[in-house]
């Protein structure tokens, strides 16, 4: 997602403004927004902007505008087919399944937009590319809207992030009385907006004041942790259920297996997979690396905060977004934030 060097362009618009703008989109492309699905908030197509829930005043959701699930399901589908497989006779045919449609997704949040570019470090800039990730990256244009407020379990500020932070978005929506403030951040951005029909203006949007809620460790700490007893206790409620993984924006261990279809042809799938899971890395021979689930907990946060970062180069940040998901469906209480601070605490 390249950034523009040009002074950035805003414009004025109002909610009715911004809702035939959607609906243009929709006519000629997918169009992804947050949408009530039995009383939750997800990521979902809609043919006109009448479908989306812009307030979440009915979600059950602890941050009532923000979906359950991240946008990295887009990008990263939780089940996938990568290929076919059809053999007949001696002979065998593959058929890739790349994804070739533009789509457009609204109402991105910043901490959803920045799991989205910590994935990118994985999927787009190793070798080799990941490339039923990159196509959907490419063919995709994010429109972010900043959040007005940091709700219950959100901690975005404690982890370099911000509820109005608009680099990782093409477009940035700021919601002012009234209306809009409407931003173009990248040059694919910039292509959407239509031209001539929006009011511009020097409007700076409001900076957000909000600043760390609590301190991180630094990446050169985590090492010291490693053996410390607290990951067997903290690990006493949890279930393996998985279900932080599935929910996170970030989290992207994926299992792969070949399913039959029908006499003569497979399809090689991948899916989710966590590392919370008891049959993580299982081998040939029944053996598990992480048989205790302390070592799996303890994996999951170094991942987040050490080897994720340290393996693909991000410097001093995390691999976590500060979303607060994994707090909000943990059944047992296991608390993100709560391990943080604990491991904060001098010695």
């Amino acid at each position: 997602m390249s950034k523009s060097t040009a002074p950035k362009k805003r414009w004025l618009i109002s909610q009715a403004e911004l809702e035939a703008w959607l609906d243009g989109i929709a006519n000629a492309r997918t169009l992804i927004a947050p949408r009530q699905e039995s009383g939750i908030i997800l990521y979902r197509p809609v043919a006109k902007s009448g479908e989306i829930a812009w307030h979440g005043q009915t979600s059950r959701s602890a941050h009532g505008g923000r979906p359950v699930l991240s946008v990295k399901e887009i990008f990263f589908p939780p089940t996938e087919r990568l290929f076919t497989i059809q053999k007949t006779g001696q002979e065998i045919r593959l058929k890739e399944t790349f994804p070739d449609w533009e789509t457009v997704v609204f109402g991105v949040r910043p901490c959803d937009a920045r799991g989205v570019k910590l994935l990118d470090a994985l999927f787009l800039d190793t070798n080799p590319v990941d490339s039923f990730y990159a196509r959907r990256r490419g063919n995709t244009t994010l429109i972010g809207l900043a959040c007005k407020e940091l709700g219950p379990t959100c901690f975005c500020t404690s982890v370099g992030g911000a509820p109005d932070d608009a680099q990782d978005v093409d477009i940035m929506l700021y919601e002012t009385d009234g209306g809009y403030l409407a931003e173009a951040v990248t040059e694919k951005g910039r292509f959407l907006i239509p031209g001539g029909e929006w009011k511009e203006t020097t409007a700076s949007p409001q900076q957000s004041t909000y600043s760390g809620q609590f301190p991180v460790p630094e990446k050169g700490k985590w090492p010291e942790h490693f053996n410390d007893e607290y990951w067997a206790k903290m690990s006493e409620r949890c279930l393996s259920c998985r279900a932080c993984a599935f929910v996170c924006p970030t989290c992207r261990c994926f299992a792969v297996r070949d399913e039959l279809v029908k006499p003569g042809e497979f399809e090689r799938i991948r899916c989710w997979d966590s590392c919370a899971g008891e049959n993580y890395r299982l081998v040939a021979g029944g053996h598990r690396p992480r048989a205790e689930k302390g070592e799996r907990l303890r994996n999951r946060f170094f991942c987040k905060f050490f080897y994720y970062p340290e393996q693909y180069g991000l410097g001093a940040a995390s691999a976590c977004t500060g979303c607060g998901r994994c707090i909000e469906v943990c059944p047992v209480g296991v608390d993100i934030t709560e391990v943080l601070m604990h491991l904060e605490k001098p010695a």
